[in-house]
């Protein structure tokens, strides 16, 4: 006779792994949320600090024309002013040979992808966190803040 597992043993093993797989499986999806939210916040730091940066920059050069206003303040953060929310559209970039851009390197826009970004309109940006819920930025020109309110996913993204 051949040894052999028999068949309660092969069983116990099935059992086992349905209940790792059951474990497992939810945190798996945990960390792509995970993954969708710190991707969202050093985008949002990268942006907030691209703001400053152009701030320094354009006061440090005593610029004070084209897209900054008389406060030194960023008017707007890309040169997207038709079809908002166009796919793979330039955000906080614009592509007019690094003099000017608020990313070195620009996030493209993506409509319906899970971790995001649209442009509304002039100055109003989404960010999309899953299929359920989208947190909206605005650029204020006249303060240089680029925020989302007080809400618990715009908390989120910013704390």
């Amino acid at each position: 006779m051949k040894p052999a597992f028999t068949m309660i043993e092969l069983i116990f093993v099935i059992i086992i792994l349905g209940i790792l797989a059951s474990v497992a499986i939810p945190r798996l999806a945990a960390t792509r949320d995970d993954a969708v939210l710190v991707k969202g916040k050093s985008q949002v730091s990268a942006v907030r600090s691209g703001i400053a940066m152009q701030k320094a920059k354009a006061l440090l050069q005593g610029d004070n024309t084209g897209i900054y206003n008389s406060n030194f303040r960023l008017t707007r953060l890309d040169n997207i002013t038709s079809g908002f929310g166009a796919a793979n559209s330039r955000l906080f970039n614009f592509n007019d040979g690094n003099t000017s851009n608020v990313l070195e390197n620009p996030i493209f826009s993506k409509l319906t992808s899970t971790g995001g970004w649209v442009k509304d309109s002039n100055n109003t940006y989404t960010f999309k966190m899953n299929n359920s819920t989208s947190v909206q930025f605005t650029y204020n020109p006249t303060t240089g803040i680029f925020g989302c309110g007080t809400s618990a996913d715009c908390l989120l993204l910013t704390q």
